[in-house]
């Protein structure tokens, strides 16, 4: 019997090898994937540093113009607009490149000559941008709700899998918008919408000094003659009823009187100074020295009354070492809560009252208390010089320049006498309408007002009674719309919003 015949399988020498070659292709496939992986997770994070750091550098632009006080003379009548916003060496376009290159584009820092910075007016809508906002004054006006668009180009930026190609880098670019919106009036001139929602006025570091609605320098004083004086016309309001435009616009530079913008003058508390309650004035302040006691703790004209506002909840940003005083006295020496003060709410006979003032506290004791603490100035009997404070480097010029004082948080950190643009002495006051009939002022009590705009001042000094010297910063009167709540803001010190524009 024959063996069966058993084939055995032989492996064909032409595949001898097949399993290498999908190998090596497969893993070419792979390298390939991950080089482009890699090319773009490169890109995309490129990418967002870009659009971070135009956003950070528009927000920065902006708050330079929203300090500036542009906003208040929103036809240029002073012809100020060029420092803050004309050309690579203004105010707000360093700002831009300064901020945009503390940052990196794909571990490469962005070199000045790849940063643009524009501005345009009104709602942007039709209207072209400039790297000029002087340029702009013919055909709009730059101050009302001015923009800034900051644009970055990086150009040649490495990557991997593109080099196979001879493909030395690729181009990305981002760009931001933001916005300085004071709705001041808002729904009146430019381009803007006069029936849509407006964005509400947003201050930030809210003082309870609630100042009444007027100009204490307008119409201007002749010799030592001032408005609200007897004999003298009535002091003209700061911001108009009921649509909220700024009365007397303009920037006033080396005693001149071309606006509210740049006024300097005395807070004073519309309570007599008497240490155990708030006993009201009778008749305007300006000159009105009716007593001895009222004589040694007044200063001179140009001056303005204030109320003390009613502080319901915590103060925030209060100072541990000044952490001890009353709601009132906190408030004061760190911030009020915005959410104690709406904009355009008229007075209510029903709790829960919007804006009140509080009667019964006198705060001329708070005032003085609050001159070291708030503002770290060392000597009250010296209200001409800077004693520790923050203090404006070329008085009665613009723009603003205020330096570090020696004795503030950033004076101590190495910056005394350096331009800074935070300070502590930069606060926001509520303006009520102290011409509403409908509201009764009691000494001894609270009252509700109808806050009708909010005043940013930059403080000087206090005098040893409590008196406060201030420049005037900017002016935001409430939007002309249906009343708005205040909301807080993280951006800037400034009453006016800084807030960055989408894209439709």
């Amino acid at each position: 019997m024959k063996k069966p015949v058993i084939l055995k399988w032989k492996p064909r020498s032409r595949e001898r090898g097949v399993t290498m070659v999908l190998v090596a292709l497969a893993m070419i496939a792979i390298i390939a994937m991950a080089a482009l992986s890699i090319d773009v997770l490169t890109l995309y994070l490129a990418k967002l540093e870009a659009q971070r750091s135009a956003d950070a550098a528009a927000l920065a632009s902006a708050k330079v113009i929203a300090l500036s006080g542009i906003t208040g003379d929103p036809t240029n009548i002073t012809s100020n607009w060029g420092p803050i916003c004309n050309g690579s060496t203004s105010a707000a376009s360093m700002a831009a490149q300064a901020v945009a290159q503390q940052n990196e584009i794909g571990g490469i820092a962005i070199p000045t000559a790849a940063i643009t910075v524009t501005y345009s007016a009104g709602n942007g809508s039709g209207i072209s941008q400039s790297t000029n906002c002087v340029d702009l004054a013919s055909t709009t006006a730059f101050g009302v709700n001015p923009m800034v668009t900051v644009k970055l180009v990086r150009t040649s930026l490495p990557n991997f899998f593109s080099r196979i190609w001879g493909n030395a880098g690729t181009n990305i670019s981002a760009s931001a918008t933001a916005e300085a919106f004071n709705p001041s009036g808002s729904g009146n001139e430019g381009n803007q919408n006069t029936t849509g929602p407006l964005t509400p006025v947003q201050p930030r570091c809210v003082k309870p000094w609630v100042v009444a609605n007027r100009d204490p320098l307008n119409p201007a004083p002749s010799g030592t003659n001032y408005c609200d004086q007897s004999g003298q016309p009535s002091c003209n309001k700061i911001v108009n009823l009921p649509e909220g435009s700024i009365v007397h616009p303009g920037i006033s530079t080396g005693g001149t009187n071309n606006g509210i913008i740049g006024e300097t003058f005395w807070l004073v508390a519309d309570c007599k100074h008497d240490p155990n309650n708030c006993t009201l004035r009778t008749t305007p302040l300006q000159g009105n020295y009716t007593n001895s006691l009222q004589a040694a703790n007044l200063e001179a004209p140009p001056n303005l009354l204030f109320l003390p506002g009613q502080v319901t909840t915590t103060p925030i940003a209060v100072p541990s070492a000044c952490s001890s005083g009353g709601a009132y006295e906190t408030a004061v020496v760190g911030c009020d809560q915005p959410t104690n003060y709406s904009c355009g709410v008229p007075p209510s006979a029903n709790p829960p009252y919007p804006n009140v003032v509080d009667l019964s506290n006198n705060p001329n004791p708070a005032n003085v208390d609050a001159a070291q603490c708030l503002i770290y100035q060392g000597n009250t009997g010296d209200t001409t010089a800077s004693s520790g404070q923050d203090y404006f480097g070329l008085p009665g010029s613009y723009p603003f320049q205020i330096l570090a004082g020696v004795n503030t948080p950033l004076g101590k950190n190495g910056l005394a006498g350096s331009p800074v643009s935070v300070s502590p002495s930069i606060v926001s006051l509520p303006i009520y309408d102290d011409t509403d009939a409908s509201v009764t002022l009691t000494s001894g009590g609270t009252s509700n007002v109808t806050f009708v705009g909010f005043l940013q001042v930059f403080i000087n000094a206090f005098d040893s009674k409590g008196n406060i010297n201030v420049t005037v910063l900017n002016v935001a009167g409430c939007s002309n719309g249906s009343p708005n709540p205040v909301g807080p803001s993280v951006t800037t010190n400034s009453p006016l919003p800084v807030r960055l524009i989408t894209p439709p």
